[in-house]
């Protein structure tokens, strides 16, 4: 049988032939006014998307040297910061803080679970000291949403500052980062930006400025100082990725077309379709309170490992999902809606997941999570 392969995991996300086709022109010297053209199209496209006016620089790197970037160039040595735990990825915030020996307080929270706002208030209330709150726009391991336009309310008169992995979330979700006053979002390239992984992106404000002035932390390649010296010409500090930044001007070009709030209401779209799905053929939602429109998190019954349903449907249906990360590997199955992907991929998705569970032994009607599929995608 003919087989075609569907990508449908939270990174990496599908590449439009646009971006790819652009990437595969020949390459560029970084050093010259064409290629410092691009980085200040790219760049202005990323405040678009990002809804700022504020600097934002870009990495050579994955999302994670982004986050890395922002805990050595607005700390100093023996702060403390507040960190929500609530998933792998927040984990990573506590993590990489320990690597510079900041002084973490982690804020718990049961994976599936969102933060309470009114929690780091109380912590920000407790511990006047703290200088920063990490946290995660969308907890990509579990398939929440995190409620950060409460928590940038809450955190606005406080001293610290806000910093948000937006890293899978970044044209997916709402994301005002000026009106609600984030201090620092983070992003990557593989996931809403639609190109392969490579780029990272760094968003600054004037408050989260103010700390870069002071922090002695070591730091040289995401030396956010330097990079605001060669950016301010339009420029790098180190040789850029330079197709992935032609990759994403590309991108950038196919969002601004779409409209970035149209781009939030489609994910918006597709997520409720594979929420409702998934309910209609008996399976529970991990985040069923506070659920991303990025990615869902689905509970498997008793009795089936959710590694084997990954497997499954790689092998048999060259369709790519990811399994669950931590603790809850092979408890729940995770399919991405995000990124270069419209309403077919998910009936695609839901289509496939209906055969591998008969064939797991799953008890439901079949074509009910189909059915219910296409009634959200196509009555609107």
């Amino acid at each position: 049988m003919l087989k075609k392969r569907y990508l449908l995991t939270p990174g990496p996300t599908p590449v439009p032939p646009e971006s790819l086709l652009a990437m595969a022109e020949p390459i560029i010297h970084h050093r010259t006014d064409e290629f410092r053209k691009i980085l200040l199209e790219v760049t202005e496209g990323l405040k678009y998307i990002h809804q700022t006016k504020n600097d934002i620089f870009i990495f050579s790197s994955s999302g994670t040297g982004a986050m890395e970037a922002a805990v050595a160039n607005i700390l100093s040595a023996g702060d403390k910061v507040l960190a929500v735990t609530g998933g792998k990825f927040g984990e990573r915030w506590k993590e990489i803080a320990e690597a510079y020996k900041v002084d973490v307080i982690p804020l718990e929270v049961e994976w599936g679970k969102a933060v309470n706002p009114e929690v780091i208030k109380k912590h920000l209330k407790e511990t006047p000291e703290i200088k920063a709150v990490f946290t995660t726009l969308c907890e990509t391991s579990t398939g929440v949403k995190t409620d950060i336009k409460t928590i940038a309310e809450i955190i606005k008169e406080h001293e610290a500052v806000l910093v948000v992995d937006a890293i899978s979330a970044l044209g997916a979700e709402e994301l005002k980062t000026d009106e609600w006053g984030i201090d620092v979002v983070v992003a990557g390239s593989q996931k809403g930006l639609m190109i392969p992984p490579g780029l990272s992106s760094i968003c600054i404000s004037e408050k989260a400025y103010k700390k870069i002035e002071t922090s002695d932390l070591p730091k040289y390649y995401f030396d956010i100082k330097r990079a605001k010296k060669s950016f301010d010409k339009s420029d790098t500090p180190w040789t850029p990725a330079v197709s992935l930044v032609i990759g994403l001007r590309a991108t950038i070009k196919m969002i601004k077309e779409e409209g970035i709030e149209n781009v939030i209401q489609r994910h918006k779209r597709l997520g409720e379709a594979m929420r409702q799905a998934i309910k209609a053929i008996n399976l529970e939602l991990l985040a069923e309170d506070s659920p991303s429109n990025v990615v869902t998190a689905v509970k498997v019954p008793e009795g089936i490992d959710a590694q084997e349903i990954v497997r499954s449907l790689r092998s048999n249906d060259d369709i790519w999902i990811a399994g669950g990360q931590g603790h809850l590997k092979g408890k729940i199955f995770r399919v991405a809606h995000l990124g270069y992907m419209n309403q077919y991929d998910m009936i695609i998705a839901i289509c496939a997941l209906e055969k591998t569970l008969k064939g797991l032994g799953h008890k439901f009607e079949l074509g009910k999570g189909l059915l219910t599929a296409e009634q959200v995608l196509f009555s609107q």
